[in-house]
């Protein structure tokens, strides 16, 4: 363990074996940092903060303070971090609410840039990419494998599924159905399913073809919802990325994007 002499680590605060403290870095009581994490200079990590192993948080990130909510009375509530997590220059990670479940959560292998706000009450998968100055409401989820290219702004109780994509300054509302792409400032538009994504992580060109066939028989037409997923469902029984997608679908509760 490496603390600079400078920093300001509460006596209250655990951390692991190969943790590393920079300069004027201030962690606060009740805070847990898991081995060899390094927390680079002037980072605030605040109570209730749980970090884990082999992180990387660079200068002025601010991880764990209270929640911007005005129903939040100073509950105690979570924010809990997994394993190789990096966050970047003045990202901004806040803690749950009470009335939200208590708990923000970032999965493990997480690129947080440059002013990402991941707010209360926000879940995030694994292997998640949040690019720079991304920002999301409170009770937002991100399911694994999703990336969000720069400024795109996610209204507050809205879900991304696994493996989409979403493009830069994009304005979302509703809820992103996995394995897609799409992108839009005024009007969100799918555009298709995110094939070199899903190439990248493996999937079979059985699967792409698949779910480029699902994508056109829901979102390329206009008959009612339900009939075209219990179309797409009967298409292709046996996949189970077209199941998960029509699930998803079927799930909404704020409404999807179609």
């Amino acid at each position: 363990m490496k603390i600079h002499p400078t920093a300001v680590v509460d006596a209250g605060a655990e951390l692991a074996e190969g943790v590393q403290i920079g300069p004027y870095v201030v962690i606060k009581s009740d805070v847990v940092i898991g081995e060899d994490t390094e927390i680079m200079s002037h980072v605030f990590v605040d109570r209730y903060t749980t970090i884990g192993p082999n992180c990387r948080l660079f200068p002025f990130a601010s991880v764990g303070a209270e929640p911007q909510d005005l129903k939040f009375k100073g509950e105690k509530t979570e924010l809990i971090i997994g394993r190789n997590v990096t966050i970047r220059e003045g990202a901004t990670l806040h803690r749950g609410t009470g009335h939200g479940g208590g708990r923000t959560t970032v999965g493990d292998d997480c690129l947080i840039m440059n002013y990402v706000h991941v707010a209360h009450d926000c879940h995030v998968g694994h292997n998640v990419i949040l690019s720079n100055n991304a920002t999301m409401a409170g009770h937002v989820t991100i399911q694994d494998h999703v990336t969000l290219s720069g400024l795109v702004g996610i209204h507050q109780f809205t879900r991304i599924g696994t493996h989409a994509y979403i493009g830069g300054f994009s304005r979302i509302t509703k809820d992103v159905p996995p394995y897609i792409l799409g992108e839009g400032s005024v009007e969100f538009k799918l555009h298709g399913p995110n094939v070199i994504g899903l190439k990248r992580k493996g999937f079979t060109e059985e699967t792409v073809n698949a779910l480029k066939d699902v994508f056109h028989i829901v979102f390329r037409n206009h008959r009612p919802l339900q009939e075209v997923l219990d179309e797409a469902s009967a298409a292709f029984p046996e996949s189970p990325e077209v199941k998960l997608l029509i699930d998803f679908m079927r799930s909404s509760e704020r409404g999807v994007y179609r």
